[in-house]
């Protein structure tokens, strides 16, 4: 799993890996300033107090809050806007590691946006339940990275074995390296949290999850 994920990083310095970071790097900041523009939005919309004083108080605790939700929402919907670069992602990482594989059989971009959406709203509705959770501070990071590593590690694995196997063989898969898979999640949910790095972590979350898929599947050939 670590030599996975370091040779992910690594992808990153590939000429051919250039212009996709680049992209990557952009549209993980604008999803990221865009969500939390919404969220400030929606929490400053309504004046609450009539007191000048006590509603800049409550006006800079909105900007606050909306920096930590914006912080606990983003795993999820960066992870469902990669699902939309993922073959230009994939793609540079197949020709450079594993040149000798056939086209894709991959789903239709209607069907990959379809289930970046689903994705996408599962993991925001989950995400602000788990706000609640905030009440019990040694508990939330455990139930945080947890969930959100589980949820990370299925999507990302989904949209990277179903472009090559069909749904059988992507579950078997998934269910023989279920604990790697799960511990795999929780890094890339703990990259998607770190500044800076979360501007990367999409790429190198599908990079490493790539070897791991072609890791698995080489081993059930042998």
């Amino acid at each position: 799993m670590i030599a996975a994920f370091l040779k992910a990083i690594d992808q990153i310095s590939d000429r051919s890996t250039r212009r996709v970071v680049w992209i990557s790097l952009g549209s993980t900041l604008a999803v990221f300033i865009g969500l939390m523009l919404v969220v400030i939005f929606l929490l400053s919309s309504t004046a609450l107090f009539s007191w000048g004083w006590l509603e800049t108080i409550v006006d800079f605790l909105g900007w606050l809050a909306a920096l930590v939700i914006t912080w606990f929402l983003f795993p999820g919907v960066a992870g469902a806007f990669t699902g939309l670069m993922l073959d230009r992602v994939a793609d540079a990482v197949e020709a450079r590691h594993y040149p000798g594989l056939p086209p894709i059989k991959g789903a239709s971009f209607s069907e990959a946006l379809l289930s970046a959406a689903k994705f996408l709203v599962i993991m925001i509705f989950l995400n602000i339940f788990l706000l609640a959770f905030l009440i019990i501070p040694p508990l939330f990071p455990f139930v945080f990275y947890g969930v959100n590593g589980y949820l990370l590690s299925r999507e990302y694995f989904a949209m990277v074995a179903l472009r090559r196997v069909g749904l059988a063989e992507a579950e078997r898969l998934r269910r023989a390296h279920r604990g790697q898979l799960f511990f795999s999640g929780v890094l890339i949910a703990l990259m998607l949290t770190i500044p800076v790095v979360n501007l990367l972590a999409p790429i190198v979350a599908t990079a490493a999850m790539i070897h791991l898929f072609e890791g698995w599947r080489s081993q059930g050939k042998h």
